[in-house]
């Protein structure tokens, strides 16, 4: 089978036979690529038309208990300046984004054992009451069941958590010892029963990544079928173990933003922040090839710079207005149009919720 014809399969079935996905990435070319791209486009269209979904994301805390390989806000880095929102600040700049046309907030944060259960209930009823047509997005790592039922039944509507890899040796790798695989996949299922909307994906470039990992993602996500799907190239920071490993490309992430995009006709797909900081018009590519969500930063201008997962990280001194009306231009510029809806995953129904927590 060639290049093109394994792109047709996929524009035409959404999947491949298991063995023809890493020739698919191995064999791609620019003029490939640009095929892809188009077909990626033209089913994009088809499902949403020509309209961006935008996301307000408040990084609300940047303490976390893990201690990933790559990540610049891991346990372990002293040189971290660390810093925790209150719920009222929080609700403020949740306010601020409503006021400039999102109608998704995305609470983000490392792994903070800090805050309870009950603070992230009682943060997302604030949102579901102050602005009841805004969505809720909640993006705080791995919890148990118990904690993803309480967060749905106070409001919450979506969940993101990537599962960064799906090979169990390379999770091993990126990894500290005490977190497992096994217990990534068991909290996304765990979300998808409840009833979010649930967002998986993976890095892209990462140390010691092979075409073999990127196969088993998309295998891996065939099965799951989230709602969402993220995926962005591995940059370096210079406080981690994987500081001196070069950065994933441009190049692969857009080509399998395509792939993707043919796999999963109605998931939401963004244009990373990291891709975008790669290359000035990465976002622009990145809807391009198959994109449909793009994801400002609304956090407090002295927070943003303190919240770096990674090396050079962009929109860290912009002020949340400016990044909204940014964003607006840029996509008119490539024919796109800003949502200001909620932007939620096609077919999507909310399940009951319990009283709440």
């Amino acid at each position: 089978m060639t290049e093109r014809e394994r792109i047709r399969e996929l524009y035409g079935k959404g999947q491949l036979p298991p063995e023809e996905y890493a020739p698919l990435i191995d064999e791609r070319n620019p003029e490939e690529a640009e095929y892809l791209f188009s077909l990626a486009r033209e089913r994009c269209h088809a499902v949403f038309g020509d309209e961006v979904y935008l996301r307000a994301i408040i990084e609300f805390s940047n303490y976390c208990a893990s201690d990933c390989n790559y990540c610049g806000i891991r346990r372990s880095n002293g040189k971290a300046e660390r810093y925790r929102m209150s719920r009222e600040a929080i609700l403020t700049c949740a306010g601020r984004a409503h006021s400039f046309g999102f109608r998704t907030v995305v609470l983000q944060s490392g792994e903070d054992p800090a805050y309870s259960d009950e603070e992230i209930c009682g943060i997302v009823r604030d949102i579901r009451r102050e602005f009841p047509e805004m969505a809720v997005t909640l993006s705080i790592g791995e919890k148990s069941r118990e904690s993803y039922q309480r967060y749905y039944d106070a409001g919450a509507d979506r969940y993101l958590l990537r599962h960064e890899t799906a090979s169990f040796s390379l999770y091993k790798r990126l990894k500290p010892a005490n977190q497992l695989l096994e217990n990534r996949i068991r909290c996304l299922l765990d979300l998808k029963s409840i009833g979010y909307q649930v967002g998986a994906g993976m890095m892209l470039g990462a140390p010691y990544q092979q075409t073999d990992d990127l196969v088993q993602d998309l295998l891996f996500l065939r099965q799951l079928q989230p709602e969402m799907i993220g995926i962005g190239p591995f940059i370096p920071h210079k406080d981690t173990p994987f500081r001196d490993f070069p950065a994933g490309t441009v190049e692969l992430t857009l080509f399998m933003l395509g792939v993707l995009r043919l796999m999963f006709p109605e998931a939401l797909i963004p244009a990373t922040t990291a891709l975008g900081t790669l290359d000035p018009k990465g976002r622009e590519k990145g809807i391009l090839a198959g994109a449909n969500v793009i994801m400002p930063n609304v956090s407090p201008v002295e927070n943003r710079g303190k919240y770096l997962l990674y090396d050079g990280k962009i929109c860290t001194g912009e002020d949340a207005a400016m990044c909204s009306a940014c964003m607006e231009r840029r996509m008119a510029a490539i024919g796109r149009t800003i949502s200001r809806s909620r932007g939620d995953a096609p077919g999507w129904e909310k399940k009951d919720r319990a009283a709440g927590c």
